[in-house]
Formats: C-alpha cells, sequence, structure tokens
C-alpha cells in the first residue's frame, strides 16, 4: 500500500512505484472525479495518443442503431 501526505499547501507527491508503473512525468495534467468519500485522479490524455487504438478491430456482429429496442 502506498501512502501519501497533503501538504499544508494541499499538494500530494505521488509515490515513486506509482510514478513508474503508470509512466507519470513532471507537468502532466490529472482529472479529479468525485465518487462519494472518494477521490479518483485520471491522466488528462490528448486526443491524438488514442489514434490507432482500435485498428485491426473486429467489426462483425456489431449492433445497427435499427438492432436496439
Amino acid at each position: 500500500m502506498n501512502i501519501a501526505t497533503i501538504s499544508s499547501k494541499f499538494q500530494i507527491c505521488v509515490p515513486k512505484q506509482i510514478r513508474e508503473s503508470l509512466h507519470i512525468e513532471s507537468g502532466q495534467q490529472f482529472i479529479f472525479i468525485t465518487k462519494g468519500n472518494c477521490i479518483e485522479l485520471v491522466p488528462k490524455r490528448d486526443i491524438k495518443n488514442f489514434r490507432g487504438m482500435l485498428a485491426g478491430a473486429n467489426t462483425k456482429n456489431v449492433r445497427d442503431r435499427s438492432d436496439r429496442s
């Protein structure tokens, strides 16, 4: 378990093990999502990073609008 302490300036240092495993870089932005008493941090990605992500995807058996009820 990784634990971080919030500073008097409300800053948190992301533990090294997490930074390395998620390839977090200095200056990277995050989106904060609150769910009840929890805070979820999601790395903000540029839409260009998703290019080619679905290349070669199988589109057979994909429902069409007419198939929806």
